[in-house]
């Protein structure tokens, strides 16, 4: 029995299945686990310790880190155990950090600006500063940047990201700093970032989804580019998705604007209007004119969430008289299929803009109105009686009216 039993411990040594599991196995059991219980697995056998030095994926979820803040790390030393887990991924080739959730601004570390194999990027709460003499990062496709401070002493540093296709700012500070060459880029988000050098970013001839809302009026002190509706259409070749709110669309239509550009736009099959507001004669021109210029759109969603607090409000007779004047859109929208109106609050250059829109898409198949909730059960029934007595130009167009 003892003879037996011994033999059998000597087989199992031998065998030690851990310690031989394929390399890729290692690293997917590795990849599942919290990275304490990874650091741990260095005590299973030689060829597990410091295995996990090796990870190109670690995740610091809420639970790492409120676990290890009741010990003191990530108070008063600013950070430093991230740094030193920065520090090792910036020697192992990683290709995606995701940095988010932090109680308090991070300043990212220079030696996180030489990941240089990084394709996927998202940062929240940070301090963006990278090193003076920065090659940027080569291989990057997609960038998220979430209240993200710039700082104003970049000193105009040029990042290289000549593979990005996707890039995502939202709430940032001092953006006119972050000077990036992105030639490849698709698709552009830019939310409350009024000071974005959008010109700069808008130079891509690849360009398919832009979302551009800057959700306030542009303060006078904030440094910005300045463009016009033209100009900014002229270098859109290939823009499928188009989505601006009224603060942006404002400044793009700050000088008049030509009824036809020199340019069509092609490619543009869904546009989003973001509490732009019809009664404004300037709005509307611009309205009309991408309407008028866009030969090939299939949706135009026109939406209202009330962002503006201080909500300005207009004399609607000079749009009014505009839509009801002869040849105001002065085409047909041949491709549009279908139309959604959120909010709607029952303006007469509201009415006639819907009564514009029926009359010209003779395509339309699908045509949705939703009131706003403020309207009182007899608005919201005469607005319905109105639309079902527009005439249309589709004799598929389906009305659908809720409230």
């Amino acid at each position: 029995m003892t003879e037996n039993h011994s033999e059998g411990l000597v087989t199992c040594v031998e065998e030690d299945r851990i310690s031989n599991l394929p390399k890729h196995l290692i690293e997917s059991i590795l990849e599942g686990l919290p990275v304490p219980d990874v650091v741990k697995t260095s005590i299973l056998s030689k060829k597990w310790r410091y295995r996990w030095t090796k990870m190109r994926a670690l995740v610091f979820d809420k639970q790492f880190f409120r676990k290890y803040a009741k010990y003191g790390a990530f108070g008063g030393n600013g950070f430093e155990e991230v740094d030193q887990w920065m520090m090792l991924l910036s020697r192992n080739g990683v290709r995606e950090l995701i940095l988010t959730d932090s109680n308090q601004r991070y300043e990212l570390p220079s030696y996180v600006f030489s990941c240089l194999e990084l394709t996927k990027l998202k940062l929240r709460n940070c301090f963006f500063k990278p090193p003076l003499k920065v090659e940027g990062f080569l291989n990057l496709n997609d960038l998220e940047l979430w209240n993200i401070d710039f700082r104003a002493n970049l000193c105009g540093t040029q990042i290289n990201l000549p593979q990005l296709k996707k890039l995502s700012m939202s709430w940032c500070t001092n953006v006119y700093n972050f000077n990036i060459n992105a030639t490849k880029l698709q698709a552009l988000i830019v939310i409350r970032c009024p000071d974005a050098m959008l010109l700069r970013l808008l130079q891509s001839p690849y360009l398919t989804l832009i979302c551009v809302s800057f959700q306030k009026p542009i303060e006078d002190n904030v440094q910005v580019e300045k463009t016009t509706l033209p100009i900014m259409l002229s270098n859109l070749r290939k823009i499928v998705v188009l989505y601006l709110d009224s603060f942006f669309f404002k400044a793009l239509i700050a000088e008049k604007i030509p009824k036809w550009l020199p340019h069509p736009v092609n490619s543009l099959k869904r546009l989003f209007f973001v509490d732009v507001k019809l009664d404004d004669l300037d709005q509307l021109h611009g309205a009309l004119c991408l309407l008028r210029n866009s030969p090939k759109l299939e949706s135009l969603s026109v939406m209202s969430f009330n962002m503006n607090p201080q909500a300005i409000y207009y004399d609607v007779e000079p749009a009014s008289n505009h839509l009801e004047s002869p040849n105001c859109l002065d085409c047909r929208l041949h491709r549009l299929q279908t139309v959604k109106i959120e909010c709607l609050e029952g303006s007469k250059p509201e009415l006639l803009f819907i009564k514009l829109l029926l009359a010209h898409s003779p395509s339309l198949q699908k045509f949705t109105i939703t009131t706003s909730r403020a309207l009182n059960a007899k608005k919201i029934i005469d607005i319905c009686k109105d639309v079902m007595r527009f005439p249309r130009a589709s004799r598929k167009a389906e009305v659908i009216y809720s409230s």
